[in-house]
């Protein structure tokens, strides 16, 4: 295999693994938070659902750059194409920005949200409170994703044979 396609390949694993990583490791903090709760209250599920699921998005925004890099590289055909290194590198510079930020975006999302956790625990009438928290740490998720994609489709992409 040559280099420049590893290199593109090492960073349409770094997009989807470290993305998927920090989107486990922010619902594993949302739902620990929710889970006290609801021991106690387990009416308050419905409650702390959306607030345990939105860490969840980074994963899925990475794993959606990760497939469109597939794509150009030709994963889906018969033959990956020929990819040069300087283009290999912009690959992996690519997938490794997305992955980084969708990864501390979801960490601190799931802290963001397990803060929520106890309005809900508290006051549950004002749970939408919390859930505009962890919004607010999702639009920097939505703009590493817009800005790996503009890179894809704009920088990187047309440059393909």
């Amino acid at each position: 295999m040559e280099l420049g396609l590893m290199l593109a390949i090492l960073g349409v694993v770094a997009c989807a693994g470290l993305s998927g990583i920090g989107s486990a490791t922010g619902v594993a903090i949302a739902g620990s938070a929710a889970s006290g709760v609801l021991s106690e209250e387990p009416e308050k599920f419905g409650n702390t659902i959306l607030l345990v699921a939105l860490p969840g998005t980074q994963g899925f925004y990475g794993f959606v750059i990760a497939v469109l890099m597939l794509i150009y590289l030709g994963a889906f055909g018969t033959v990956f194409k020929t990819i040069a290194v300087t283009q290999g590198l912009a690959f992996l510079a690519t997938g490794f920005f997305c992955g980084l930020v969708q990864w501390w975006s979801a960490v601190y999302q799931g802290k963001v949200c397990a803060a929520a956790i106890s309005i809900v625990a508290k006051n549950p009438e004002h749970s939408m409170k919390g859930v505009v928290y962890g919004v607010m740490v999702e639009t920097y998720a939505v703009l590493g994703f817009l800005t790996a994609l503009i890179v894809l489709l704009k920088g990187i992409a047309p440059g393909l044979k």
